[in-house]
Parts: structure tokens; C-alpha cells; sequence
């Protein structure tokens, strides 16, 4: 079985009552001592709890680390121009040695739209600004000539390898931006039967368009708390398509690490 296992850093929450804030340095340089695959920040200008910015977070955790991967998950691309994310990935690529994997999203309506009005942006356009950051993104990234939304011609340098980009969301139109821009598809809490079927949706999408089929990646699957169950259901996120499981920190990062290091091990055993 070939699945990643990667953690949140602590610098967000689901719930505002219990605010997540750790050390990300500690848990970033701790979860590669453990082995485990990758660590990922959230994203988000004002969300329903404490969040602190992605990008600072995996500079810091880059800065820390040799090995592991650092991913967004998910960058909220229509909170920023497209020129400006695309130079904060790639020079996170940069300094971090190729390591960075890029999720994308529109947002979680539950944050609501106090933070996309402090950035000036209409909510309702969010979509459609994804949409278009996304088509000029990897050329943005690359250092190549790339056509912005309003006509202008820009240029980044230096240029980067493009990372990996993984598009979450459902529905039709999640499907069909997955389908069209991604690398892969992401999702939270889904089962493996869920997973299978929006995966089989996606990809009769990708196919159309000449394009490879995605896998799946999974934020905060119902785990068993017994480790070798855990694995069990691991092994069936797998069969459903799923590449990656990235597992939320739940107040002590420390332990809930050392747990995701003990399904890493059965896993990859």
C-alpha cells in the first residue's frame, strides 16, 4: 500500500471553542523525525476560528525541515491576484527544495464571507476567479509568458518546478475544475465508497478532456481509534483511489502525531 500519511500543523481549528495554536517548528521538525509524508496548513484571511497565514507557516516549517513535504490545504486562490500566489509558491518551492504540493479551493461556506470582503473580493465570484487563477497558474509558476485575466502579459522569475496541485470541492463544478486543472482531487471526511464514485465522475470529466485520471486525497477520515483497524481502513481508502490521508490535530499535536506515525508504519508494513 502506497499511501501518504500527512498531519495539519497546529495553526488552526474546526471549531473556535478549541482553538488549535502550536509550535510549528516543534511539530514540523517532529513529524519528519516520525517519518511521516507531509504537513499542510490551512488557509484562510478571517476564518470562523484562530487561523494563522499558510504561507508563513510552510516557510517556517521548510525552513526547519530537509525532507518532508509541505502543502496548502487548501490556498484559497481567489483571496489573492494570481501573479501574487504563484510567486508565493514558487519561491516556497525554491527555498524549500521542490517540496511544496499545492490544494486549491474556493472556501469553506461555513467561514462565511467576512474574510473575501476584508480582501475586496465578491463572494459569489470566488468560483470564477479560481477558475481563471488556476488556468494561468502553472505557467505563472514556471517562469513562462502567461495572459492574466484582463488581457496583460506577465513573466515571473525566477521560475520553479510547478508542484503537484490537488483541487478540492464537490459537486459539478468542483468536478469539473478538478477535472480540468488538478493533479488530483481532494476531499473531507468522505468514505471510500463516496470517494470511488465522485473519482468515477471526475475522471469520465478528465478523459473528455485528454487528460489523466486523478486519485484522491482525504482530510480527516473517520479512523478507527485502534491502529491496526485504522490501517484496515486505510487500505480500503486506498482501493477506492485515494493517494494521500491527511489527519487534523486535535489539541496535544504531539500524541495525535505519534498516532498518525503508528498507522504510517502499519500501513507502509
Amino acid at each position: 500500500m502506497t499511501v501518504e500519511i500527512g498531519v495539519i500543523l497546529p495553526t488552526s481549528t474546526p471549531d473556535p471553542s478549541r482553538p488549535i495554536l502550536g509550535d510549528v517548528r516543534a511539530s514540523a521538525r517532529y513529524a519528519e523525525e516520525l517519518g511521516l509524508d507531509s504537513v499542510w496548513s490551512t488557509d484562510h484571511l478571517i476564518a470562523s476560528g484562530p487561523m494563522l497565514d499558510s504561507t508563513v507557516v510552510l516557510a517556517t516549517a521548510a525552513a526547519v525541515t530537509e525532507r518532508i513535504t509541505i502543502g496548502f490545504n487548501v490556498m484559497l486562490l481567489a483571496l489573492r491576484s494570481a501573479a501574487w500566489a504563484a510567486k508565493q509558491v514558487n519561491t516556497l518551492q525554491l527555498l524549500s527544495g521542490n517540496r511544496v504540493v499545492l490544494g486549491v479551493g474556493t472556501g469553506n461556506p461555513a467561514h462565511g464571507d467576512i474574510g473575501w470582503r476584508a480582501a475586496g473580493i465578491d463572494y459569489t465570484e470566488r468560483g470564477r476567479l479560481t477558475d481563471e487563477a488556476l488556468a494561468v497558474l502553472p505557467d505563472l509558476i514556471a517562469g513562462r509568458p502567461a495572459k492574466l485575466a484582463d488581457g496583460a502579459e506577465a513573466t515571473l522569475a525566477p521560475g520553479s518546478a510547478v508542484p503537484p496541485i490537488f483541487v478540492a470541492g464537490g459537486g459539478p463544478r468542483g468536478h469539473k475544475r478538478a477535472a480540468r486543472y488538478g493533479d488530483g482531487w481532494a476531499t473531507i471526511a468522505q468514505s471510500p465508497e463516496e470517494i470511488r464514485a465522485n473519482l468515477a465522475a471526475i475522471n469520465e470529466l478528465a478523459a473528455e478532456l485528454g487528460r489523466p485520471a486523478l486519485r484522491a486525497t482525504v482530510v480527516a477520515p473517520a479512523l478507527d481509534d485502534d491502529p491496526a483497524r485504522a490501517a484496515d481502513q486505510v487500505a480500503a481508502y486506498d482501493e477506492a483511489g485515494v493517494e494521500r490521508v491527511i489527519l487534523l490535530p486535535t489539541g496535544d499535536w504531539h500524541a495525535d502525531y505519534d498516532r498518525a506515525a503508528e498507522l504510517h508504519r502499519r500501513v507502509r508494513n
